[in-house]
């Protein structure tokens, strides 16, 4: 009988783990994303302006994902996985994202050949102008070009 190697166990188990994880991956394209409206929001425990202030927003145009509904309320979640309910009136669709990945660049054209204008750090928040494959034209301060939808995280369509 063959001495079996342990690297053969470790990945046996792991392929047994792993197969029993979800299959489902989630991207911008399966989620509902919206933005803050106003420059000041607030993110409440529950569904009701009665439930305890939990945290403000600060950032206009932030975007968050749709968790849940209730009446006029939105249960939502942030890019930095805060999670609570905010007002309906305070949410908006128009197109913003986060930047996700460190020092991505923003270029001139919709390619890594085109001139670089701007390197971007993690959670940059930037207007999605429009998106074409897999880039998006974005405008972030005085800096307007072109990113790789895949650094991006929330509403691009």
């Amino acid at each position: 009988m063959k001495k079996i190697d342990r690297n053969y166990y470790i990945f046996i188990f792991s392929v047994l783990v792993f197969s029993s994880f979800p299959t489902k991956i989630y991207t911008n394209e399966n989620i509902n994303f919206l933005t803050l409206k106003n420059s000041e929001v607030n993110l409440r425990q529950g569904p009701s302006f009665e439930y305890p202030i939990k945290l403000i927003y600060k950032k206009k145009y932030l975007p968050v994902i749709i968790l849940d509904k209730s009446e006029a309320w939105r249960k939502i979640s942030d890019f930095e996985k805060n999670s609570g309910w905010i007002h309906i009136s305070q949410l908006s669709k128009i197109k913003s994202a986060i930047n996700i990945k460190k020092h991505s660049i923003i270029y001139k054209k919709p390619t890594i050949f085109s001139k670089p204008i701007a390197k971007l750090e993690i959670g940059r928040l930037m207007l999605v102008k429009k998106c074409k494959d897999e880039w998006c034209k974005i405008k972030t301060g005085s800096f307007n070009g072109w990113i790789n939808k895949s650094y991006l995280w929330g509403k691009i369509k």
